[in-house]
């Protein structure tokens, strides 16, 4: 038994998505003694929060709390967590909650330290189920119980409302960056300057690389983009002539956008011989791929999924020694369905984290 209670905001339909979550107490997975109890200080509010209360991707298990970017205080620690956690550190928890970890026989991807990969039992932060078959809630919430292996100390030198977003946003475009080895020599465009973009363009710039450019639709963004470190800025819907302007210019491209964008051939053709195209963001429907766009050019496109709590750490730290400041604005955790409408209406610059009070 504790002494404190699990309440957070939550989802009962799909209507929820328009500012309509309720505020409620729920019952965490049952206590096992790898687990460890977190009192939430600052959760990030990410586009895969609407996407999953409005039943986006697939139907919601609903009642549904969610929130993948959680940053707090350890106030309890079972008897066989082995990863140095100590009541009274400052850890996060990002978008997995658990994974089979060779438990359930060999899994390539456990064991190499890729665990986002995990085929055999892969668990969500939230709307999903933990292993031992209870629901998984999430950060939108005062206390979070967490599977320690995905559990991070947050190091000396970041602040919690900058660890909060990095637990997703930031962690979905560092891992892609540094497996396809951004760096000097490299020319990365990033599209779309928003909540997952700008952190893109922070690490691309911050790993080194020769461009970063900025990609999105409207001319507006310039600014913002080249505030953020962009050394150039392109404006698709703004400039008719734009993909003739940078054909074969980038060696990475990541994508951020979640819609089916019919320029994804266009960027295609901006990427230079043996170019990658990262596919990060998460679309609800079907983008449509041109073939030629990638035989003529022995170009690529790949996808990439969360980063692993090994690299997660990793970019933390990474923060830490660059100096990196994600974009992000606090809002009281009591302002969570208003947060939600602003999101949904493009307001964040660039991410939204909530506190409580």
């Amino acid at each position: 038994m504790t002494d404190y209670k699990f309440e957070g905001w939550q989802g009962h339909d799909v209507a929820s998505a328009e500012g309509k979550l309720v505020w409620a107490e729920f019952e965490p997975k049952a206590w096992e003694e790898d687990n460890i109890d977190i009192r939430i200080t600052h959760c990030g509010v990410c586009a895969s929060d609407l996407a999953t209360l409005r039943s986006g991707w697939v139907p919601a298990n609903y009642p549904c709390v969610v929130g993948h970017e959680i940053v707090g205080v350890a106030v309890r620690v079972g008897s066989a967590v082995t990863n140095g956690i100590q009541v009274g550190d400052l850890v996060g928890v990002g978008a997995q909650a658990d994974a089979c970890l060779g438990r359930d026989g060999p899994c390539k991807a456990c064991a190499s330290n890729h665990e986002p990969y995990c085929r055999i039992s892969n668990v969500n932060t939230y709307d999903s189920k933990h292993r031992n078959g209870d629901k998984a809630y999430g950060g939108y919430a005062t206390y979070h119980r967490a599977v320690s292996h995905f559990v991070m100390k947050v190091p000396a030198g970041l602040k919690p409302e900058y660890a909060a977003p990095l637990l997703c946003g930031g962690a979905t475009v560092y891992s892609p960056l540094k497996a396809w080895g951004c760096g000097p020599g490299k020319k990365v465009g990033i599209v779309g300057v928003g909540g997952l973009g700008h952190f893109a363009v922070l690490f691309a710039k911050a790993m080194g690389a020769d461009q970063v450019v900025g990609i999105s639709r409207r001319e507006a963004k310039r600014d913002e983009a080249i505030s953020l470190g962009c050394d150039d800025y392109i404006a698709t819907a703004d400039d008719e002539n734009w993909v003739s302007k940078n054909v074969d210019r980038f060696d990475i491209i990541i994508s951020t956008i979640s819609s089916s964008d019919p320029k994804f051939n266009n960027y295609l053709r901006a990427l230079a011989f043996d170019g990658t195209l990262i596919q990060v963001g998460a679309p609800e429907t079907p983008i449509p791929l041109a073939p030629f766009a990638l035989i003529l050019g022995r170009r690529r496109v790949a996808g990439s999924a969360l980063a692993s709590p090994k690299e997660i750490a990793e970019m933390m730290q990474f923060c830490v020694d660059k100096d990196i400041r994600p974009w992000v604005e606090t809002r009281p955790m009591s302002d969570t369905n208003a947060a939600l409408l602003d999101l949904a209406a493009g307001k964040p610059r660039f991410r939204y984290v909530l506190t409580n009070e």
